[in-house]
């Protein structure tokens, strides 16, 4: 499979805060997915439209490849590989991965779970990230 689905992303938080970039901002991305039976492996890339010259923004390119195998009924794990340049005029390319999955409680809920780390400038950059959250779909 093969899809596109542009992202236009609007300033709703407060930028001085950390909450937010403060500016509107377009990603332009293209992904490809193929599964094998219990693996699914996908990934791709795009462009983020970024500027804002009054903060130093600049456009950037983000990647990234999934592989991902189903364990159980109820459970999914993986792992992924990222990688984005710079985002600003001050900032660092950054490079890092995570493992995760995805527990379905039910038909409805479900636990979706990450932990990794960057490797390339990972001081300045993303030395370690979590995620944790409840997913709820219809």
């Amino acid at each position: 499979m093969v899809g596109i689905f542009p992202m236009l992303e609007l300033p709703t938080g407060s930028q001085p805060r950390g909450l937010g970039v403060g500016h509107l901002r377009v990603y332009l991305p293209v992904w490809v997915q193929k599964s094998y039976g219990d693996w699914t492996t996908y990934g791709g890339g795009g462009y983020w439209l970024n500027q804002n010259d009054n903060l130093g923004d600049k456009n950037y390119w983000y990647v990234g490849w999934l592989l991902q195998r189903k364990i159980t009924e109820k459970l999914v794990l993986g792992g992924e590989i990222y990688h984005q340049t710079a985002a600003n005029i001050l900032g660092v390319d950054s490079t890092g991965f995570n493992f995760g999955g995805v527990y379905d409680v039910d038909e409805h809920n479900h636990l979706l779970f990450s932990a990794g780390r960057g490797f390339q400038n990972a001081a300045e950059a993303n030395l370690y990230s979590w995620y944790l959250a409840w997913q709820i779909t219809y």
